[in-house]
């Protein structure tokens, strides 16, 4: 059972750095130093969108709008922050006491 809780960790652990990814190409995309016409650029930035954006659009439901500024990969990476937190804290302690 414990290999499961590894599982999800490291699961929770890649999207993680998925959703810094998007954000730091965001950026890059709004400043203007990478070329979106690039195929290997858009094809990165296609997958990331594909990745994050319907996580991200079920969290800026309960966002209020702040004009330009985005928290949803903010609001994301504290999820995931506190599921994580979550598996080592209480679930790998109840699963080792539990002798699963």
């Amino acid at each position: 059972m414990l290999a499961v809780t590894f599982v999800i960790y490291q699961a929770l652990n890649l999207y993680w750095w998925i959703v810094i990814a998007s954000a730091v190409l965001s950026w890059l995309y709004a400043f203007n130093i990478v070329n979106p016409g690039n195929p290997f650029v858009d094809a990165i930035g296609r997958f990331l969108w594909q990745m994050t954006e319907p996580v991200y659009r079920k969290i800026r439901r309960f966002l209020p709008d702040l004009g330009g500024i985005d928290l949803s990969p903010l609001v994301v990476l504290f999820i995931i922050m506190f599921l994580q937190y979550f598996i080592v804290v209480y679930v790998d302690p109840a699963i080792m006491r539990a002798g699963i």
